[in-house]
């Protein structure tokens, strides 16, 4: 493994490499508010195994890349008038966020990759594709969405989660991420040791709320991509959930409906997380995609 950081796109992306770089390049995206290591080992190592070369990095405002700057707008009137689709001044958008992972495989001399993004990772991993086609050799959105307001939208348990308080110390901060990762997990998975181990890593690591307000309005600001999926044409699984309850199923049925050819694995008994127990199937399903794509 290597850590790095790269000056791509403006801003500096702190990433990580895994396995032989001649073998197939494969790029992790993780989603709202989650910094790299939020990607279990156990996955990377199996895609490792599998013959891929692993890059998971940290998207702009979390983890150890750049921290923007708030616009100066009050964030829930924004967040409201960017829900409603009207036009609202945001630090920066999904498109510059697949931008920023397009000129990490610039730095690392890659010119195509197979695609994996979880949640907000997802929605950036099929703007990629929409925006930067040639660069994509296979595309897994897992349990994410298109954008649309009439799929994928949080339960209200969910959405409490997602607009709870920000924490004023490390012990509030890390017992909220656990009771967060227990109302979205999936139920039958859900380890309060490894949740609460999880939290305090990336707590550590770097905690900054501000950066995940500003990632939530890229989401809203930047509106469907209904017409850009049902353009993309490369090799596509959509990942999802039965029982996710934070990016409800309809997300995941309605994006693989959009992308032509687009494979749907539902997995049964799966919230909005990675548990372990799932990761083999996740495995073999890109794998299984990587093996479409050389056809």
């Amino acid at each position: 493994m290597t850590a790095a950081t790269a000056l791509a796109n403006g801003i500096e992306i702190a990433y990580e490499t895994h396995g032989d770089p001649t073998d197939e390049p494969l790029l992790l995206v993780m989603g709202l508010g989650a910094q790299l290591i939020a990607w279990p080992v156990e996955l990377v190592d199996a895609l490792v195994d599998r013959g891929f070369f692993v890059i998971r990095y940290d998207n702009r405002d979390v983890g150890l890349s750049t921290k923007l700057t708030d616009v100066g707008a009050d964030f829930l009137t924004t967040f409201l008038l960017a829900a409603q689709g009207e036009p609202v001044e945001v630090a920066y958008t999904l498109s510059d966020m697949a931008a920023d992972g397009v000129a990490l495989l610039d730095h690392l001399g890659i010119g195509s990759a197979h695609l994996v993004g979880a949640s907000m990772g997802g929605m950036i991993v099929q703007t990629m594709a929409i925006e930067h086609p040639s660069r994509v050799r296979a595309l897994t959105s897992i349990m994410s969405t298109t954008g649309d307001l009439d799929v994928g939208m949080p339960s209200p348990e969910a959405i409490e989660v997602l607009l709870r308080p920000v924490a004023a110390t490390r012990d509030e901060a890390i017992d909220a991420s656990v009771r967060a990762s227990k109302v979205i997990g999936s139920p039958d998975h859900f380890d309060e040791a490894i949740a609460r181990e999880r939290a305090e890593a990336a707590y550590d690591r770097c905690y900054n709320p501000a950066g995940t307000a500003r990632q939530l309005l890229a989401i809203v600001a930047s509106g469907s991509r209904a017409e850009g999926l049902a353009q993309i044409d490369v090799p596509t699984v959509v990942i999802h959930g039965d029982v996710d309850p934070l990016v409800t199923p309809s997300g995941g049925v309605r994006t693989a409906e959009l992308i032509p050819r687009a494979e749907l694995l539902m997995l049964e008994g799966m919230g909005h997380d990675l548990p372990r127990a799932l990761l083999g199937q996740i495995v073999e399903a890109v794998t299984a995609l990587a093996a479409r794509a050389r056809v």
